[in-house]
């Protein structure tokens, strides 16, 4: 069975529920878990050089600062139920590569985490990283959802 499991977090409600989901089987089945984020870069499009002046060293600092925080409530949700755990965090402009690189570089076997379920055109046009993950990991993925009604 699994021994490793990945769960990626964005600090979402969802994700959040998907951390206990994932705590709650890798508890069940006797698993460590890696706790993952990523920070993306900001983009400097059209942004003058006075308006990017002490902006982009800002951004980094606050964008580290939210990945830490994400991953402190994970782990502190992890200790409280006994189950092993670590945490990762990079910065990429790709985060379904990183998931899928941060599984590989802590020897994960199974990666857990949250689709945010957009249909339609919203689903097309915004992309989903849980469905990059799944497209391109040669990992196994299991995909929470949260229930209808809730």
């Amino acid at each position: 069975m699994y021994k490793q499991i990945l769960i990626p977090t964005d600090g979402s409600e969802l994700s959040l529920a998907a951390i206990e989901q994932g705590l709650a089987f890798a508890s069940e089945i006797g698993a460590a878990v890696t706790f993952f984020t990523v920070t993306t870069p900001i983009r400097v499009y059209g942004v003058t050089g006075e308006q990017l002046a002490g902006g982009y060293e800002e951004y980094t600092k606050a964008a580290r600062e939210e990945g830490t925080r994400r991953l402190a409530v994970a782990e502190e949700r992890a200790k409280a139920l006994g189950v092993p755990c670590q945490t990762r965090m990079a910065a990429s402009e790709h985060p379904y590569q990183a998931i899928i690189d941060a599984a590989n570089d802590a020897g994960c076997d199974l990666i857990a985490m949250a689709s945010h379920g957009r249909r339609g055109i919203s689903g097309l046009v915004l992309g989903s990283e849980t469905l990059k993950v799944l497209t391109h990991s040669i990992i196994p993925v299991l995909v929470y959802r949260q229930p209808k009604g809730r």
